[in-house]
Protein backbone atom coordinates (compact mmCIF):
# COMPACT_ATOMS: atom_id res chain seq x y z
CA UNK A 1 0.00 0.00 0.00
CA UNK A 2 2.59 2.63 1.39
CA UNK A 3 4.82 1.77 -2.48
CA UNK A 4 1.52 2.68 -4.11
CA UNK A 5 0.89 6.19 -2.53
CA UNK A 6 4.73 6.75 -3.43
CA UNK A 7 4.38 5.43 -6.93
CA UNK A 8 1.02 7.84 -7.72
CA UNK A 9 2.53 10.58 -6.12
CA UNK A 10 5.78 10.75 -8.14
CA UNK A 11 3.42 9.94 -11.62
CA UNK A 12 1.60 13.11 -10.27
CA UNK A 13 4.62 15.24 -9.92
CA UNK A 14 5.98 14.10 -13.47
CA UNK A 15 2.63 14.92 -15.14
CA UNK A 16 2.83 18.71 -13.52
CA UNK A 17 5.86 18.92 -14.47
CA UNK A 18 5.23 18.10 -18.36
CA UNK A 19 1.89 20.54 -18.13
CA UNK A 20 4.09 22.73 -16.91
CA UNK A 21 6.87 22.03 -20.09
CA UNK A 22 3.88 22.46 -22.29
CA UNK A 23 2.44 25.82 -20.86
CA UNK A 24 5.59 27.68 -21.02
CA UNK A 25 6.19 26.41 -24.31
CA UNK A 26 2.71 27.76 -25.27
CA UNK A 27 3.22 30.80 -23.96
CA UNK A 28 6.61 31.06 -25.46
CA UNK A 29 5.50 30.42 -28.97
CA UNK A 30 1.94 32.78 -28.53
CA UNK A 31 4.58 35.65 -27.82
CA UNK A 32 6.95 35.48 -30.42
CA UNK A 33 5.59 38.29 -32.30
CA UNK A 34 4.87 40.51 -29.27
CA UNK A 35 8.64 40.78 -28.16
CA UNK A 36 10.43 43.50 -29.87
CA UNK A 37 13.83 44.77 -28.60
CA UNK A 38 14.89 48.15 -28.49
CA UNK A 39 18.07 49.59 -30.07
CA UNK A 40 19.81 52.45 -30.40
CA UNK A 41 21.06 53.73 -33.57
CA UNK A 42 24.62 53.55 -32.10
CA UNK A 43 23.74 49.59 -31.41
CA UNK A 44 22.35 49.02 -35.30
CA UNK A 45 25.92 50.33 -36.68
CA UNK A 46 28.20 48.40 -34.64
CA UNK A 47 25.84 45.76 -35.07
CA UNK A 48 23.34 45.51 -37.87
CA UNK A 49 19.90 43.01 -36.80
CA UNK A 50 19.45 40.63 -40.05
CA UNK A 51 16.40 41.73 -42.02
CA UNK A 52 13.90 39.63 -40.51
CA UNK A 53 13.71 40.78 -37.26
CA UNK A 54 11.56 42.93 -36.06
CA UNK A 55 13.24 45.35 -33.53
CA UNK A 56 12.60 48.99 -31.87
CA UNK A 57 14.59 52.32 -32.48
CA UNK A 58 14.57 55.55 -30.72
CA UNK A 59 16.79 58.85 -30.13
CA UNK A 60 15.98 62.13 -31.90
CA UNK A 61 14.96 62.66 -35.59
CA UNK A 62 17.72 64.94 -36.79
CA UNK A 63 17.56 68.37 -37.36
CA UNK A 64 17.20 68.93 -41.25
CA UNK A 65 16.35 65.10 -42.39
CA UNK A 66 12.89 65.17 -42.17
CA UNK A 67 11.74 64.69 -46.02
CA UNK A 68 7.76 64.35 -47.34
CA UNK A 69 8.06 62.38 -50.43
CA UNK A 70 5.14 61.96 -52.77
CA UNK A 71 2.25 60.30 -50.96
CA UNK A 72 2.38 59.12 -47.77
CA UNK A 73 6.05 58.00 -47.47
CA UNK A 74 8.11 60.02 -45.25
CA UNK A 75 11.91 59.66 -44.76
CA UNK A 76 13.89 61.19 -41.45
CA UNK A 77 17.44 59.96 -39.69
CA UNK A 78 17.00 59.61 -36.58
CA UNK A 79 20.09 59.94 -33.96
CA UNK A 80 21.85 59.17 -30.34
CA UNK A 81 24.18 61.56 -30.95
CA UNK A 82 27.09 59.06 -31.89
CA UNK A 83 25.33 57.60 -35.02
CA UNK A 84 22.17 58.22 -37.32
CA UNK A 85 20.22 55.76 -38.69
CA UNK A 86 17.83 56.50 -42.31
CA UNK A 87 14.25 55.59 -41.61
CA UNK A 88 11.10 55.16 -43.87
CA UNK A 89 8.02 55.39 -43.13
CA UNK A 90 4.46 54.93 -44.86
CA UNK A 91 1.07 56.42 -42.62
CA UNK A 92 0.98 59.41 -41.23
CA UNK A 93 3.04 60.61 -38.41
CA UNK A 94 1.63 61.35 -34.67
CA UNK A 95 0.75 65.31 -34.55
CA UNK A 96 4.01 65.55 -32.13
CA UNK A 97 6.42 64.37 -34.32
CA UNK A 98 9.35 66.98 -35.18
CA UNK A 99 13.01 67.44 -35.93
CA UNK A 100 14.71 67.25 -32.60
CA UNK A 101 12.19 65.70 -30.61
CA UNK A 102 12.36 61.73 -29.20
CA UNK A 103 10.83 58.99 -31.19
CA UNK A 104 10.40 55.53 -31.44
CA UNK A 105 9.99 52.82 -34.05
CA UNK A 106 9.11 49.51 -34.80
CA UNK A 107 10.10 48.31 -37.86
CA UNK A 108 13.10 46.64 -39.62
CA UNK A 109 16.86 47.21 -41.14
CA UNK A 110 16.60 46.58 -44.91
CA UNK A 111 19.63 47.68 -46.69
CA UNK A 112 20.58 49.85 -44.28
CA UNK A 113 17.44 51.76 -43.93
CA UNK A 114 15.27 50.88 -40.99
CA UNK A 115 11.58 50.68 -42.77
CA UNK A 116 9.33 51.86 -39.85
CA UNK A 117 5.92 50.11 -39.64
CA UNK A 118 4.68 51.88 -36.45
CA UNK A 119 6.21 55.40 -35.30
CA UNK A 120 5.37 56.88 -31.59
CA UNK A 121 6.31 60.63 -30.66
CA UNK A 122 6.60 62.21 -27.08
CA UNK A 123 3.20 62.94 -26.08
CA UNK A 124 4.10 65.78 -24.09
CA UNK A 125 6.45 68.53 -23.91
CA UNK A 126 8.81 66.53 -21.10
CA UNK A 127 8.11 62.84 -21.73
CA UNK A 128 10.66 60.82 -23.81
CA UNK A 129 10.64 57.03 -23.35
CA UNK A 130 13.14 55.53 -20.64
CA UNK A 131 15.32 53.34 -23.85
CA UNK A 132 15.62 56.68 -25.42
CA UNK A 133 16.92 58.95 -22.69
CA UNK A 134 19.42 55.58 -21.68
CA UNK A 135 20.82 55.76 -25.21
CA UNK A 136 21.26 60.05 -25.41
CA UNK A 137 22.63 59.64 -21.86
CA UNK A 138 25.12 56.83 -23.03
CA UNK A 139 25.82 59.29 -26.19
CA UNK A 140 26.17 62.09 -23.70
CA UNK A 141 23.70 64.11 -26.13
CA UNK A 142 20.78 64.34 -23.09
CA UNK A 143 19.76 67.44 -22.07
CA UNK A 144 17.39 67.25 -18.63
CA UNK A 145 14.34 69.20 -19.15
CA UNK A 146 12.94 71.82 -16.13
CA UNK A 147 10.64 69.76 -13.92
CA UNK A 148 10.98 66.69 -15.27
CA UNK A 149 11.44 63.68 -13.39
CA UNK A 150 14.61 61.37 -13.21
CA UNK A 151 14.46 58.62 -16.13
CA UNK A 152 12.31 60.07 -18.14
CA UNK A 153 9.06 59.49 -16.24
Amino acid sequence: MRGLKKQRRIQIILVAFVALGISTALIGYAMRDGINFFRSPSQIVAEPPAPTEVFRIGGLVEEGSLQRGQGETIRFSVTDGGAAVPVTYTGVLPDLFAENQGMVGTGRLIDGVFVAHEILAKHDESYMPREVVDALKEQGVYRHAEGEASGGT
